[in-house]
């Protein structure tokens, strides 16, 4: 008996280890093939625009020399050499062609050995805005995300969305987004203006209950923590506050284990009111009093309502002693092309 215990333990930890091995060659040579297939699309993208300038070709006449290199190429090589993809290979070329790292590599190299996918980056190909579109590389790596969060954070406009979140936009906050995208250091970082929460699939201006939208949020959590950003972490809903016997319900708290401080949340189906401010503020306090840890930081108000007027809102929250915020949330994308002027406008403001 005790020789069947100890050869179990054995083929435990056995499995254990011969599976870690297994795992971690296969993301090493993952990493390898995706670190070749990059470079290859490069070195390809070379090819092609310097043939173009050795014959003098235009770009007119380019595209329809590609048409024909994609027919011969996949007949030749097979799949992998569309027009659209070798246009994106020019055009990866162009971009990251002469752009040195601080460490002196070129930007091609150091995007093969990490985390982007050649789908990834043809994602990113598309936004000509070069801060815009290393803002969402840096992204893109830093919280590892899949092409589809990726697009559904380009959709979003997450990019003017945080210009925007604080009421101001300058040119060291484009710098910042786009050399080391969204750091988390105050509490004013985590904000968005607004919250997109198109992924509920509600119709814009549909009446909706606050228990309603809640429940929602929760069924759809993980596409809610991608849109609350980095490091935050379901505590959970309805979180009871009693004082003086008498109960009180916070809507969803989260823990953003980056700021290392709890996140309040209450859901206003409605514009911001006077009492929001004040409600809030009372679950700021009993949760710095009653609930943190000696190591948790002062916790964070957000009231997320479906209409905010910006000077009402000074009046609101502002001579609180603790940080609490308010956005406006909406059901549908926002309009990107909006977004981007309302930055351009503010930006010129603080020229």
């Amino acid at each position: 008996m005790k020789e069947d215990n100890y050869l179990s333990a054995i083929d435990v930890n056995l499995i254990k280890n011969i599976k870690h091995i297994v795992l971690k060659a296969r993301a090493n040579t993952y990493q390898r093939i995706n670190k070749e297939l990059i470079l290859t699309y490069w070195e390809i993208g070379k090819e092609i625009v310097e043939a173009e300038k050795r014959n003098n070709i235009d770009y007119s006449t380019s595209r329809q020399i590609i048409l024909k290199l994609s027919k011969l190429l996949t007949k030749e090589i097979g799949k992998g050499f569309s027009r659209s993809n070798l246009f994106n290979m020019r055009k990866f070329y162009l971009e990251y062609s002469s752009v040195q790292s601080t460490t002196g590599q070129s930007e091609v190299l150091l995007l093969s050995s990490i985390q982007l996918t050649w789908t990834h980056i043809c994602e990113l190909l598309i936004i000509e805005d070069k801060n815009k579109r290393s803002f969402y590389e840096k992204e893109t790596v830093n919280a590892h995300w899949s092409i589809r969060e990726l697009k559904r954070q380009i959709d979003s406009s997450l990019y003017e969305r945080l210009l925007l979140s604080q009421g101001k936009s300058n040119k060291e906050k484009v710098y910042e987004l786009s050399k080391k995208g969204q750091e988390l250091s105050k509490a004013e970082d985590i904000l968005k203006s607004p919250y997109v929460f198109e992924f509920l699939g509600i119709p814009e201006n549909k009446p909706l209950l606050e228990k309603d939208l809640e429940r929602k949020l929760i069924r759809h959590i993980e596409d809610f923590l991608l849109e609350l950003g980095k490091g935050f972490m379901f505590v959970g809903s309805q979180q009871r506050v009693t004082i003086n016997n008498t109960h009180y319900y916070v809507d969803m708290v989260f823990y953003n284990k980056i700021l290392q401080c709890y996140i309040l949340i209450e859901l206003k189906t409605t514009k911001l009111n006077i009492s929001d401010g004040g409600q809030l503020n009372t679950y700021l306090n009993y949760y710095k009093t009653e609930v943190n840890d000696d190591n948790d930081n002062p916790p964070i108000g957000i009231i997320l309502c479906a209409e905010k007027d910006e000077i009402t809102a000074e009046y609101i929250l502002g001579g609180f002693e603790n940080n609490l915020f308010a956005s406006k949330y909406i059901t549908v994308l926002p309009d990107k092309q909006k977004l981007i002027e309302e930055v351009e406008n503010v930006m010129n403001i603080s020229k």
